[in-house]
């Protein structure tokens, strides 16, 4: 992953102002159609958090990001939760879970990485495991805030999915205007 953009106070600050009203609650109902309740969920880039309590909510949830800045306010927000420092490419931990989980962080990745992440959230998923991600929906890339975004449509998640994971639902969804994102759901094969 790219960009320096989540690596300061400011920038943290800033981006939890404009998330705010945002989350993927409609996200996670679709996973718990699918992921039982207590299961080990890892949420990839929680960000602000906003998901990572509602996953709370149900699962066993360990949270990372790749941002010092936004694990700091993640530790002081919930000091007795477990977050981890991880690259969402390498995502290199010891841990194994039920679930992974993340909403608009895989589309910073670009397609070599994204297909290594891929391969690596297969390895630290337990057998039958389920994965959880929302993309931007769209053609080509672009660097916004001097972050990278990598935008996919339903043929080409398919694509990237299939050697690791069965999919179970590739769907389009409204994030600011009709079908402007995409939600994938896959199980471990």
């Amino acid at each position: 992953m790219n960009g320096t953009y989540y690596n300061t106070k400011a920038s943290v600050k800033e981006y939890i102002k404009a998330a705010e009203g945002f989350n993927g609650s409609d996200l996670i109902e679709k996973l718990k159609k699918v992921l039982p309740q207590n299961s080990t969920v890892l949420e990839i880039g929680s960000g602000p958090g906003t998901d990572w309590k509602l996953l709370h909510k149900t699962y066993n949830v360990v949270g990372s990001d790749n941002s010092k800045e936004f694990l700091n306010h993640l530790s002081s927000e919930n000091p007795n939760a477990e977050f981890l420092e991880l690259n969402a490419v390498t995502l290199e931990t010891d841990k194994v879970f039920d679930g992974i989980y993340s909403n608009k962080v895989m589309h910073h990745l670009k397609d070599n990485e994204l297909i290594n992440s891929i391969k690596r959230q297969h390895e630290i998923l337990k057998p039958s495991g389920i994965i959880c991600h929302s993309f931007w929906k769209g053609e080509g890339s672009e660097v916004f805030k001097g972050l990278f975004v990598n935008y996919h449509n339903e043929a080409n998640l398919e694509k990237f999915f299939e050697t690791h994971f069965e999919i179970l639902s590739i769907e389009p969804y409204p994030e600011f205007e009709d079908d402007d994102s995409l939600l994938i759901i896959g199980k471990k094969k």
